[in-house]
């Protein structure tokens, strides 16, 4: 079965829109959270994303957010202006969507968390400790994590017992045979200085795992940004991909 793989997409409909564009025919989607903040069309995210077929979505940080399950103090300031104004835009059927996902997700072998299995909303798998940590905390062979807008493997060698990673190769297809705790990168905000939207492909049949790029026009939604009134560091960040 082939799966899009997709987290982060912050509000950004550009990104999202070239993002499906790219990765074609899938049987499945999988949205690991953080569908607002930051961007200027939450609605338009939002609604694109439920309109797509054989969809599972769990909830970020930010969406928690919007639903008063996070406090807004949690968040630095331009990320706080940017989920007030969210607030007051989201359509009520947008809201009632957000409302009906839960932070973690269990699919075909895999554990969907947002932050991490162990505290799925907020820490960041970000190194080889963090991910050793995490393995005991997921059944699964697999977990898929977003986040931290990075796209990143963390591999389990269980017979000598160490975590490693390794550089990301996109557009290669990569076995998958080990336990493994897997990024797909940010749809709508990387930040690994590659401004092009983050993305993945994974077979669950045969267990593969493609890391993905795609560019989008960065300058329409840094224009929308502006617009809207939002933080202006939001949109020169889209251009240094962080």
């Amino acid at each position: 079965m082939r799966v899009l793989v997709i987290s982060d997409i912050h509000a950004n409909d550009a990104a999202l829109q070239a993002v499906l564009q790219d990765a074609g025919a899938v049987d499945e989607t999988w949205c690991l959270g953080d569908l607002v903040g930051y961007g200027p069309d939450p609605n338009q995210v939002l609604e694109r994303v439920r309109g797509l077929p054989r969809l599972r979505c769990i909830f970020g940080n930010h969406d928690a957010a919007i639903l008063q399950r996070m406090e807004l103090e949690a968040f630095n300031g331009d990320a706080r202006t940017s989920l007030i104004w969210t607030g007051k835009v989201l359509t009520p059927d947008n809201l009632n969507f957000l409302r009906s996902l839960a932070p973690l997700d269990e699919v075909d072998g895999v554990t969907l968390a947002h932050g991490s299995p162990r505290d799925p909303t907020w820490e960041y798998v970000l190194n080889t400790l963090t991910a050793r940590l995490n393995f005991t905390h997921f059944r699964t062979p697999f977990c898929f994590v977003g986040h931290s807008h990075v796209q990143s493997m963390f591999e389990l060698d269980e017979d000598e017992d160490r975590v490693t990673t390794s550089p990301n190769r996109v557009s290669q297809v990569i076995p998958m045979t080990r336990r493994a705790i897997v990024n797909p990168g940010s749809v709508g905000q990387p930040r690994d200085r590659d401004p092009r939207a983050a993305y993945a492909i994974f077979d669950s049949k045969e267990r593969t795992w493609e890391a993905r790029r795609v560019d989008y026009d960065i300058a329409i939604v840094q224009k929308r940004i502006r617009d809207a009134g939002l933080p202006p560091r939001h949109a020169l960040r889209l251009d240094e991909g962080w």
